[in-house]
């Protein structure tokens, strides 16, 4: 063993440091709540991420296929995918699959009330998985054409406001272009679903597109869009730009971020202020390992005169105390991993913080663990830290050993 690392097992063992003891705690601490902190926010800002772009991918798709005018109302003009480009679409890599959808506004009338609504028609293999996680009550759709009532699902603010529970028949109506009186439609609730997403909750009826096809009288390959998952949201612009490649000159892809840009805009926004706030936590450690090792320094200034006036050089003192400075910080990295990661677990597990859904989208703080992150954010704040104590080591170059032993 060296002189250097003997020295530094020695001081970081020692009990004697009654000056420079409360000011190391204090650096740990204050690294560990850094390093909490900066942990359980990428968390939550990531798992919140995550969790609103599920929400609005289930509902709208990761890329919708439309044609050139499309535009912001529910009547879309017709369009179709041949069964060739379908299949080039599906095949495309990342691609999950690739749905036919078609939208209509109606009106739903009860007994007492009347509430506009949209339908959204979609075929029997449809990607059920995100409306499956959502479902209160009932069951997923069965689109059977023989059924008296075409199975229709709702949203728990549609089943509150218009007091409907499940199995109850709805009539909706539709005004159609050149059609003098509305057309209505029997429909039943299968099932109730809650997303918590209240702009979506709110408007639409999910309904078997049979329905959209012959109020519009369109025949049975054409559709208002089409709706494609991907497998990785990372890859969504990659993956966009493939499916327009394969597409025919009059219809194009549209990502989801463009469909909905307000909500997507609102989850950027919280990329910066994550940005901001591990910058200030790391300032934050470091300036409590600087403040830990010119207390160390101050102590131990008869012990660097000894050394110097041994031969030491001043190399070797500075890496003395950075060594010993690395301890410390390691300490407050382990503590801080400790603390963040059990409460990104305990949040994951228990939901113990509740948020209001109507305000937040979800009903409790969502968290995502993210390997890459912990990494990021311990080896970025371990780096800086040292790097920044360089500073005040050269300080250990104006001492002098005379005066440094007549000090001590």
């Amino acid at each position: 063993m060296d002189l250097i690392s003997f020295l530094t097992n020695r001081l970081k063992s020692t009990k004697n440091a009654e000056f420079s003891r409360p000011a190391i705690r204090i650096a740990v601490i204050s690294v560990a709540i850094s390093i909490a902190v900066m942990i359980i926010s990428v968390a939550i800002v990531t798992g919140f991420q995550q969790e609103i772009r599920d929400k609005v991918g289930g509902f709208a798709g990761n890329i919708q296929i439309t044609s050139f005018d499309f535009n912001a109302s529910y009547e879309s003009q017709p369009v179709r995918l041949e069964k060739r480009e379908y299949s080039q679409i599906a095949q495309l890599e990342g691609i999950l699959s690739i749905h036919p959808v078609a939208q209509k506004a109606g009106i739903i009338k009860t007994e007492n009330q009347l509430e506009g609504i949209v339908v959204k028609g979609v075929g029997s293999g449809y990607n059920w998985d995100f409306y499956a996680k959502c479902l209160t009550e009932g069951r997923i759709p069965d689109f059977d054409d023989t059924a008296m009532f075409a199975d229709a699902l709702i949203s728990r603010t549609t089943a509150d406001r218009l007091h409907l529970s499940l199995n109850d028949p709805l009539r909706v109506y539709f005004v159609s272009e050149g059609a003098d009186i509305p057309r209505g439609r029997k429909l039943r609730v299968c099932g109730i679903y809650e997303s918590g997403m209240e702009e979506f909750d709110k408007r639409y009826v999910i309904a078997n597109i049979s329905i959209v096809r012959k109020l519009n009288q369109w025949d049975s390959l054409q559709a208002g869009s089409y709706e494609v998952y991907i497998d990785n949201l990372d890859m969504l612009e990659e993956r966009n730009n493939q499916v327009n490649e394969v597409l025919p000159s009059m219809l194009r892809a549209i990502p989801v971020t463009e469909l909905y840009p307000h909500i997507f805009d609102w989850l950027t926004l919280l990329d910066a202020n994550v940005y901001i706030l591990l910058i200030l936590m790391m300032i934050v450690s470091a300036v409590s390992m600087i403040s830990a090792l010119l207390i160390l320094v101050m102590e131990r200034t008869g012990m660097i005169g000894i050394l110097k006036a041994m031969g030491a050089g001043n190399r070797s003192i500075q890496q003395l105390f950075l060594r010993l400075s690395a301890a410390i910080l390691i300490r407050g990295l382990i503590a801080g991993n400790i603390l963040g990661i059990g409460f990104c677990l305990v949040q994951h597990y228990f939901s113990l913080i509740r948020l209001p859904r109507e305000s937040y989208y979800v009903s409790h703080v969502p968290v995502y663990i993210n390997l890459y992150h912990i990494v990021f954010i311990n080896a970025g704040t371990f780096a800086l830290c040292l790097l920044i104590l360089i500073i005040p080591a050269l300080l250990l170059t104006r001492i002098s050993p005379i005066r440094a032993i007549r000090f001590d």
